[in-house]
């Protein structure tokens, strides 16, 4: 009798857990950010501003979001948008999301490779005259997000 009451709370609980897990990605549009369309990133208030800045800029012509703030194999991409929607998700959740986006290291790091994807000849000639590897980053914080 114990375990079939143990075996029934577990079921109650797993399948509360999945359908608030459903019932959350649907009301947060949870299913657009599998897309490359850059409006998904707008859905959040504080992307409003840099998603603004993209469609002014000059990079909207060129490069979606995913272009730049994901790898570009398909494994790393989504890895990248679970990783990052998981941390972004539970941050908003629990109040600790800062209205000032600062990129973490590994997202630095995909960024980086990007711009040297698209932009590796000028990257090249740029660091030819150099002794050491330059950041595209560090002087074009705002490249894209004008």
């Amino acid at each position: 009798m114990k375990r079939h009451v143990i075996e029934s709370v577990l079921v109650l609980l797993t399948g509360a857990t999945l359908g608030l897990g459903m019932y959350t990605f649907v009301y947060a549009k949870g299913y657009s950010y599998l897309s490359n369309n850059p409006a998904a990133c707008a859905n959040c208030h504080v992307m409003g501003e840099y998603y603004g800045a993209w469609m002014k800029g000059p990079h909207r012509n060129a490069a979606t979001c995913n272009d730049c703030h994901t790898p570009h194999d398909l494994v790393g991409k989504y890895v990248t948008k679970a990783s990052n929607g998981f941390a972004h998700s539970l941050a908003f959740t629990l109040g600790g999301f800062p209205d000032a986006i600062a990129i973490k290291d590994r997202s630095r790091r995909v960024t980086e490779n990007a711009c040297r994807n698209c932009h590796g000849s000028i990257v090249d000639a740029i660091e030819g005259s150099h002794s050491r590897e330059l950041s595209c980053i560090r002087c074009h914080a705002d490249a894209g997000h004008m």
